[in-house]
């Protein structure tokens, strides 16, 4: 029988961050690495990514490395997902953590804006996990985890957003709704070769930017039953969680890590 500390170590297990050197991408990636994963952080930032993955190796004494990948390139997903695997010899986890969206108020979104909002959630979660599971597939084991949101559950209170100009767009709901129902699809059909599938729906985690709107976020922290919004490092347990064995009957589940804000 393993040891609670068996059960989360991650070393000789390779994973893959999509926009890991991003705002919650790179604590993501620091969680693996602290846990023994080698980890690849990609995003369409090269640079940033071999510099944040520089300095994560220098803190963790983990291999981190960076690669440039476009998650709207399905050649490019290819390209990077094969050199991953090829280097490191297998591809253990994938965490897509990556996104991008298309803002407008539904009213007045064109169909463009409405596509490229689906196109930067469900769609590059779609590309990325085409890419990995022949390898997964044939190495009889892995761990997807699908970054969703509390917006794919719930939708943004207008009390909260209104028009303060943190308007959160439809397309973004409906895209990380979908990919719930895209892990779960994956659990179901992949389970059979060992590949576990699940969901992290994060809450309110507003950037520094986002931060700067004291008010804004006044509202966020008297919505939440917690009081509080949350911070990057609030993912890493329930990431090292889904990526180890300690889940290894786990498949097919979202988590919510929102400080209760769903439990309204």
């Amino acid at each position: 029988m393993r040891t609670l500390q068996e059960l989360f170590n991650l070393q000789g297990r390779t994973a893959v961050v999509t926009g890991g050197a991003g705002y919650l991408g790179t604590a993501i990636a620091e969680g693996l690495a602290e846990a023994g994963a080698s980890v690849y952080l990609v995003s369409s930032s090269g640079q940033r990514c071999k510099e944040t993955a520089e300095a994560i190796a220098r803190t963790t004494g983990s291999a981190c490395f960076g690669i440039a990948m476009d998650i709207r390139d399905e050649a490019s997903v290819r390209a990077c997902i094969q050199s991953i695997a090829e280097a490191a010899g297998s591809i253990d986890i994938l965490v897509n953590n990556a996104a991008f969206s298309s803002a407008a108020k539904l009213a007045v979104m064109s169909e463009e804006q409405w596509l490229a909002g689906l196109d930067g959630t469900i769609n590059g979660t779609f590309r990325c996990v085409k890419s990995v599971l022949p390898y997964m597939v044939e190495q009889k084991g892995g761990s997807i985890i699908n970054v969703s949101s509390m917006y794919g559950l719930v939708s943004p209170n207008p009390e909260v957003y209104g028009d303060s100009g943190m308007d959160n767009p439809a397309n973004y709901g409906a895209g990380k709704a979908a990919i719930g129902q895209f892990t779960r699809y994956i659990a179901c059909h992949f389970g059979q070769h060992g590949i576990r599938a699940n969901t992290v729906s994060p809450g309110p985690f507003p950037n520094a930017a986002v931060q700067a709107d004291s008010q804004f976020i006044r509202q966020l922290e008297r919505k939440n039953p917690l009081g509080r919004i949350g911070t990057p490092e609030d993912l890493k347990g329930v990431m090292v969680f889904l990526a180890s064995a300690a889940s290894s009957y786990v498949t097919g589940e979202n988590i919510s890590v929102d400080g209760g804000w769903t439990a309204w």
